[in-house]
């Protein structure tokens, strides 16, 4: 028997990764769980013969058996319904940034909004698998990374922990994200003619998403340099990430740190030195790409780093958490 998993959220573009992902999971089944009674125009999006549908309260989730929740949903809709669905025993993946920030006080500054929840931060798993799998596991709730860090993260991390960045030469990471990043609500800002034949640069020095990076990779904050770029295509994100070299050291070498790094991480892939990764070769999967050039002579550095930012970046890697949560196979449902 499947094993029911509810998405709230579900018509926005990442639930609607999600949904589909959950359809061709071997064992669990989609239950879309309705939070807003405006049907919008979902009919493009969710067939209404699909999957099953139910209230997004705890007691109409129980009733149609979910164990775990997915949340596609803002902050301040996980904040009010997640407390309720951990009550009942449902367990929680959460694709927002609600509890990624471990506390209330971080949260107001990059969030510009008071948390309502904040009991539940001591028990929150920022969930990136390939560092925090055994946490994962375990945990009632997992905070679901968010894109552009989990591009950075993995690309970042283990080169600061082998010690192969010039820290005092700083880290510049240059992100570009497609279109379906800022949502499915409509603004004038991702409109299609302020989106199309544009490029353009946003939330510069103040984007919510840095503190994930520091988080996680181990740099501070006057070390990183950050900026967000809109491009005119629907899914996506490809990072350049430039730093200097500590020490004479070619592009193989740190190839070798990433490949040591995620020898046994499925969804990992390292180029060889030399080649970078393009969004081709991430679009619609669950893979995170990363490739490096290194001039040698003097020690200039750039890694790309790329994912498909609907799945890796939120559904797919949300999935990859319920797996670990529920016990199964983490690559189930996404190779």
């Amino acid at each position: 028997m499947s094993i029911p998993i509810g998405v709230v959220g579900f018509r926005g573009y990442s639930g609607v990764e999600a949904v589909g992902i959950l359809g061709r999971h071997p064992e669990f089944e989609p239950v879309l769980l309705e939070h807003r009674h405006d049907a919008g125009d979902d009919r493009k999006l969710v067939r209404k013969s699909g999957p099953r549908r139910a209230a997004a309260s705890p007691e109409a989730a129980r009733e149609a058996g979910v164990q775990a929740v997915l949340l596609a949903t803002p902050p301040e809709v996980s904040m009010d319904v997640t407390p309720g669905f951990l009550a009942a025993g449902i367990k929680v993946v959460d694709l927002s940034g609600a509890f990624r920030l471990q506390s209330a006080e971080n949260y107001k500054h990059w969030y510009k909004e008071d948390h309502t929840a904040a009991d539940l931060f001591s028990e929150a798993v920022y969930g990136l698998p390939e560092y925090n799998r055994a946490q994962n596991a375990g945990a009632r709730l997992i905070s679901n990374p968010g894109c552009y860090p989990t591009a950075a993260n993995l690309a970042i991390r283990p080169l600061v922990a082998a010690g192969v960045i010039d820290r005092a030469a700083g880290v510049i990471c240059d992100a570009k994200s497609g279109v379906s990043g800022a949502g499915r609500k409509a603004t004038h800002k991702n409109s299609f003619c302020e989106v199309t034949e544009n490029f353009s640069a946003y939330s510069i020095l103040r984007h919510r998403h840095v503190p994930e990076v520091l988080m996680t990779s181990g740099l501070e904050e006057p070390e990183f340099s950050f900026t967000a770029q809109l491009i005119p295509i629907d899914r996506g994100i490809l990072e350049t990430i430039y730093f200097r070299a500590t020490k004479s050291m070619t592009a193989a070498d740190i190839v070798g740190v990433y490949q040591k790094q995620y020898e046994n991480e499925p969804f990992v892939r390292i180029y060889e030195a030399g080649h970078v990764p393009d969004l081709h070769a991430v679009r619609h999967t669950n893979f995170c790409d990363i490739g490096v050039v290194l001039d040698a002579a003097t020690g200039r550095a750039v890694v790309v780093s790329a994912i498909d930012n609907l799945v890796k970046g939120a559904a797919g890697q949300a999935i990859q958490n319920l797996n670990l949560i529920m016990g199964f196979e983490e690559t189930a449902g996404l190779l």
